[in-house]
């Protein structure tokens, strides 16, 4: 899908010229006047509130999104590059297509799911349906009366429970997990800390998720608001990594420490791309797989140190071939993960980066679990020893035998989806 920007005129187009689908989120004032301390230029994790509502809408499936304002052009320059159109209150009901309708409060900050589940809730014709008095749920029909009412609610003149009123058979279906209304800038706060937590990944292992994604939400929190990109978050990560494999060149533990501890902060960083993509929507096919091969570009200077390291502390060659099965199994694994996962994905934006395609079975689950990156705490707690070779012996054993079990996992799966005969 296109994004387009909505400098035009708005009241001049057509219906059928800009809107692509029969679905709407509409952001409307906050009867809160000057008492609200959320306006939309407010800075939530480095957007501006409304542009976050309005991203955050895309992202759930709505094609539509109007937003009615007495001044379009002080808000069309948070809304460039969207689907979002500004228009005057009195334009409304002339830009509102057929289909169901998503009424949201302007201090509102909603999740993917809430709207999701808004954009697929069943309803009835003309019948509203209320959240918690920040969110509404109607399809209008041609009827002049629903679309008055309508009207009334975005000139400020109604209310949610004033449309609910005048609409047969209306109801107050509670409140929706997900739609935050923000009263205060504690909450705010809060609803920076929820994005920030939205970010852990249910799949990550148990070190990740206790350690490694506190410290990079903490980093990510001080760089939304910069121009550090999430791709230069990426060559800032694969540098660190690459700038820690040399110290495994030494046998002594100090260099190997620093070496083990230079590869944790590439591990911590690098969670730091991804988190910064996701919160500001500039996730990318290019930048997932940027991502993907810096992880392993790392990983394979880190073993070919380790195995010269260990060569070069016993003056013998045997070392080197050891470092050569944990580097060719790397190597291979990736290869595989990206041709069979990657790089037939059909997308435009971020790339399913799962070992495998089917996550139905147990030994699919195996495998995402072994693909983690927990193993970088076993590298730090051996070179705090020096004793880096031990974990290069059990790469030389683990990464061949991954590899093998990948493609006799591909095989099968393939397999299972034969027809029979």
């Amino acid at each position: 899908m296109t994004l387009h920007s909505n400098l035009a005129t708005v009241a001049d187009l057509p219906v059928s010229a800009y809107f692509t689908g029969p679905t709407l989120v509409v952001v409307f004032p906050s009867d809160q006047g000057n008492q609200a301390p959320i306006s939309p230029t407010t800075s939530v994790l480095g957007l501006p509130f409304l542009r976050r509502v309005v991203l955050t809408a895309q992202r759930a499936g709505f094609s539509t999104i109007l937003v009615p304002t007495s001044d379009p052009s002080g808000i069309m320059p948070i809304l460039e590059g969207t689907l979002a159109l500004a228009v005057t209150p009195s334009d409304m009901s002339a830009h509102i297509p057929p289909g169901k309708l998503v009424l949201l409060m302007s201090h509102v900050l909603p999740t993917q799911r809430s709207l999701r589940w808004l954009l697929d809730k069943p309803i009835q014709l003309d019948r509203a349906y209320l959240f918690g008095q920040v969110a509404a749920l109607i399809e209008p029909s041609e009827a002049p009366a629903s679309r008055s009412n309508l009207q009334d609610v975005f000139q400020g003149h109604g209310s949610f429970l004033e449309l609910a009123r005048a609409c047969s058979n209306s109801v107050e279906d509670g409140d929706i997990e997900g739609l935050y209304p923000l009263t205060s800038v504690e909450n705010l706060r809060d609803a920076e800390r929820r994005l920030l937590r939205g970010l852990i990944k249910d799949t990550e292992g148990f070190m990740s998720r206790q350690v490694e994604r506190r410290i990079s939400l903490a980093i990510t929190r001080r760089l939304v608001s910069t121009r550090m990109t999430p791709n230069a978050m990426t060559t800032v990560s694969v540098g660190i990594g690459l700038l820690g494999a040399p110290f495994f060149f030494s046998s002594e533990w100090i260099f190997q420490l620093m070496g083990a501890l230079l590869f944790l902060s590439h591990s911590i960083l690098d969670g730091c791309d991804g988190e910064l993509a996701r919160l500001r929507f500039q996730e990318s096919r290019w930048g997932g797989t940027l991502d993907f091969w810096g992880d392993n570009v790392v990983h394979v200077a880190v073993f070919a140190c380790m195995g010269i390291g260990w060569s070069l502390s016993l003056h013998e060659a045997w070392p080197l071939w050891v470092g050569v099965l944990p580097v060719v199994g790397t190597i291979g694994s990736a290869w595989f993960v990206y041709r069979h996962t990657m790089q037939g994905a059909n997308v435009t934006g971020p790339l399913f980066t799962s070992v495998v395609r089917s996550a139905d079975s147990r030994l699919s689950h195996l495998m995402d679990s072994l693909a983690r990156r927990d193993f970088i705490y076993l590298v730090a707690v051996l070179s705090a020893f020096g004793k880096a070779s031990w974990f290069l012996v059990l790469s030389a054993i683990g990464t061949p035998i991954y590899l093998l079990i990948l493609l006799w996992l591909a095989y099968t799966q393939q397999g299972e989806r034969r027809p029979l005969l």
